[in-house]
């Protein structure tokens, strides 16, 4: 079953109270969850525990006139910031300075993410943070590795991070969701759990992206993002423990996720000015399955709700848009210049980019990946995915977000 099929069972069975584990049915899964849960323990004995905490980043960020925009946090151990030195270095913090340099306006970040919470944990966050801020602007949720080491059952995670999303949205908040991070990037981690922790955090991921599509929030993949960049570079990416991102990690990150979460407060004027999906960049509209399929293997890639021709869904589910608004990693060692050309002009947008203006938004039904992104893909998961492309794609000219 290819993977964008998988990610529309597991947010269906979700929706129904059905269940299917995180890394599949089967003897396989259940033999490979066993060397996960030997493999980590053997990771952790390596790596230790040098943390005792995190820094506290709740707090006013920037200046200017208006009213504070009202930004929370929600989440693991990646949204609390473990591994960063200083408040001002956490995801949080690091978006909420940017918010405050495009509005002109303070921002007042309220942070509820717990260090080891899984997805069920963020029922509480959601009663918390809505306590403290009950009319939120804006809401980062990072959450999912913790459901894979654990062993969450996908289909239980899932609802309960489409029931935060939806609980936010009825509160007014706009919602982004970082989705679940690459644990195959980790270096204490040794093979075959490497590209089995990949396979099972793409697969949440997947869910994770069609869940909160459903619900109305924004999803960015970072999973891929974290994955070269850390493979790397892992003493500049990782922090101390070897296991939470450092500093660098973290604004890596956050980079990723400013540009949705600006979006998402149209600061930049989208909802007046609505522009289309650039077909020259990849991106598209089309069932949100297959776009959560291809957004996983593309880093930096939001997913978000769509209309075609003033509908929200087709014959395949809910319409999606997928974009990328962050400009294409550079190789660490091989820039532009240096023996590599340089990117062409038409994916050297700037990292608030969007779309351009004026492009046809065809939907693509092509779930196939190049071979440079499903290289670790097993052979049965392509002739999937390759199957799923042979669906129906409906083509609009019009496009509403």
């Amino acid at each position: 079953m290819g993977r964008a099929r998988r990610a529309r069972r597991i947010a269906q069975q979700a929706a129904y109270g059905g269940g299917v584990g995180v890394a599949g049915l089967g003897a396989l899964s259940l033999l490979g969850y066993g060397l996960l849960r030997a493999e980590a323990h053997m990771a952790r004995r390596i790596v230790g525990q040098p943390f005792e905490g995190a820094p506290e980043d709740s707090g006013t960020y920037g200046s200017g006139h208006g009213l504070p925009v009202q930004f929370l946090v929600l989440g693991d151990s990646t949204g609390v910031g473990m591994g960063a030195d200083h408040p001002h270095q956490t995801i949080g913090a690091t978006i909420a300075s940017g918010i405050a340099a495009f509005s002109g306006r303070p921002v007042e970040l309220t942070n509820v993410a717990v260090i080891g919470a899984e997805s069920p944990d963020l029922d509480e966050q959601v009663e918390r943070g809505l306590a403290a801020v009950p009319e939120p602007d804006v809401a980062v949720i990072m959450v999912g590795a913790n459901d894979v080491t654990h062993r969450i059952d996908t289909s239980v995670a899932v609802r309960h991070l489409e029931m935060a999303v939806r609980s936010l949205r009825e509160a007014g908040a706009e919602v982004v969701v970082g989705t679940c991070p690459d644990l195959g990037a980790i270096e204490p981690v040794p093979q075959p759990l490497r590209l089995l922790a990949r396979r099972w955090s793409r697969d949440l991921a997947a869910a994770q992206t069609v869940a909160v599509v459903e619900a109305g929030g924004r999803a960015v993949s970072v999973g891929d993002l974290l994955s070269e960049a850390f493979s790397a570079e892992p003493t500049v990416m990782f922090s101390k423990d070897r296991f939470h991102p450092s500093p660098a990690g973290y604004a890596r990150v956050a980079a990723a996720l400013l540009p949705t979460v600006s979006a998402a407060l149209d600061l930049f004027g989208e909802r007046s000015a609505p522009t289309e999906p650039n077909l020259r960049r990849g991106e598209s509209v089309g069932p949100v399955a297959k776009a959560a399929m291809r957004a996983v293997t593309q880093p930096g890639t939001e997913v978000a709700p769509a209309e075609v021709d003033g509908q929200a869904r087709g014959a395949q589910g809910r319409w999606a848009v997928l974009l990328h608004r962050i400009r294409p990693a550079v190789p660490l060692h091989a820039p532009p210049g240096l023996g590599e050309p340089a990117a062409p002009p038409v994916d050297a947008a700037g990292p608030d980019a969007g779309p351009v203006r004026g492009a046809t938004a065809e939907p693509t039904g092509d779930d196939t990946l190049s071979e440079d992104t499903a290289s670790d893909e097993t052979a049965s998961e392509e002739t999937a995915s390759a199957e799923t492309a042979s669906e129906d794609s409906p083509t609009r000219d019009t496009v509403a977000r």
